[in-house]
């Protein structure tokens, strides 16, 4: 049967997600900077260039298997061979999985990047993942030394820690939160993706809280987070811009932003976790 696969295109970034690994052939279509082989001209001596690939093909041997990919376009067409990648990367024991734990593997050859590596969720009923924020240890790797073998052990060492996010998740699955402090967290939620202090946000606390399927109804905390998360993320809200004209909230599509933003929010759940437990 052929897999569903889901492309997203953006000022900011091609991305391909599938359900099943993604093959070489598919991750060089939407991000060809995974296989630059030199560095790009900005970088001095000091930077060794190991192609992103290499990297992969290391992690597959150690039963990891890359499920989505992500490129940030640039404007400078001399950049687009060597700029930021994005990989989410999920372990043998997670393919089937509800709700799997994935690695996330940043990089770049231009320098606005050093290796990476971030714990992450993969939903599948929305089709969303989210990004750990200080549950587990971030890994950074310098472009020098035993860059593959650096990257595998660190795959592993975040692998290791998964056992904290599973623990964090299913305590916020027993938490409910009554209607304010659903308010409370999508008016902070809406805080870290808008700049509320100076003008309203487009869209109200009600709509990020709003289902999109039977299975997110309830005031548990993680399905509180979950429906804000998406809702955020994916947008396509109804809104008004500060001049009061219609319009729709955009997805978050830029590396970068999308990071920061599941990072902020996976932050701000474990906060009302702490509170609430």
């Amino acid at each position: 049967m052929t897999p569903r696969l889901a492309s997203r295109f953006s000022r900011q970034r091609v991305g391909f997600r599938s359900h099943q690994p993604l093959s070489d052939d598919q991750i060089r279509q939407y991000a060809p900077s995974i296989f630059a082989e030199e560095k790009h001209g900005s970088r001095s001596t000091r930077y060794t260039c190991i192609p992103t690939i290499d990297v992969v093909q290391a992690l597959r041997r150690e039963g990891f298997e890359p499920f989505e990919v992500a490129q940030t376009k640039v404007r400078d067409e001399g950049k687009r061979e060597h700029a930021k990648h994005m990989l989410r990367l999920r372990h043998a024991d997670q393919v089937n999985a509800a709700e799997a734990n994935e690695i996330i593997l940043l990089n770049s050859h231009d320098g606005t990047s050093s290796y990476q590596m971030l714990a992450g969720v993969f939903r599948f009923a929305c089709a969303n993942g989210m990004v750990c924020g200080d549950v587990v240890e971030d890994l950074r790797i310098p472009h020098r030394g035993d860059v593959v073998g650096e990257v595998v052990n660190g795959a592993f060492r975040v692998l290791d820690q998964f056992g904290q996010v599973v623990e964090s998740r299913e305590e916020m699955k027993s938490l409910q939160l009554n209607q304010e402090e659903q308010a409370i967290f999508a008016r902070a939620a809406l805080s870290l993706k808008y700049d509320t202090e100076t003008a309203a946000a487009p869209v109200t606390e009600d709509q990020v809280l709003s289902t999109r399927r039977l299975d997110d109804r309830g005031g548990d905390l993680w399905r509180t987070f979950n429906r804000v998360q998406e809702n955020l993320i994916r947008g396509g809200l109804d809104a008004r811009t500060t001049t009061g004209k219609r319009t729709r909230t955009r997805p978050v599509q830029g590396i970068d932003t999308n990071v920061k933003l599941n990072r902020a929010l996976w932050t701000l759940a474990e906060e009302m976790r702490r509170l609430k437990g």
